[in-house]
């Protein structure tokens, strides 16, 4: 005959039992049977905590999933609202240079024509004044 019980690891171990008298062993048969009744018992009560637990990571698991979710589609939009205004700001500052060049090109051309007719007047004036010497 053998008893199974369980070590301090949660393993289960054997223990025989030596052959006794009839009434001794019927008696002892039946502590024997009312151990293993509470093994049981333990065996089921510690099943159902270590489902508890299991259950209770699992919904930790969940739980967190569930705001790593929510903090990537948050994330996600926040990215696409920042990306949003950088590429306004973007287009903003490239348009507002752009003008600043067109205005210093509409500048520089009248400069430009005002040099050339400031050039024309002095060529006319160059001229006249040869033309002014050369009858003297």
């Amino acid at each position: 005959m053998s008893t199974r019980r369980e070590n301090s690891e949660g393993g289960v171990t054997r223990k025989r039992l030596k052959p006794q008298g009839e009434d001794e062993g019927k008696a002892e048969a039946d502590s024997v049977h009312t151990v293993q009744e509470e093994e049981i018992e333990a065996s089921i009560t510690g099943s159902e905590e270590m489902e508890l637990s299991i259950s209770l990571i699992l919904e930790k698991i969940e739980n967190f999933t569930q705001r790593v979710s929510e903090l990537l589609e948050s994330g996600k939009t926040m990215f696409k609202e920042l990306s949003n205004e950088f590429e306004e700001k973007l287009i903003m500052i490239h348009k507002e240079q752009v003008e600043k060049w067109q205005e210093e090109i509409k500048e520089l051309r009248a400069i430009d024509a005002s040099n050339e007719e400031a050039n024309a007047v002095l060529h006319n004036a160059r001229y006249l004044l040869n033309l002014n010497q050369n009858d003297q």
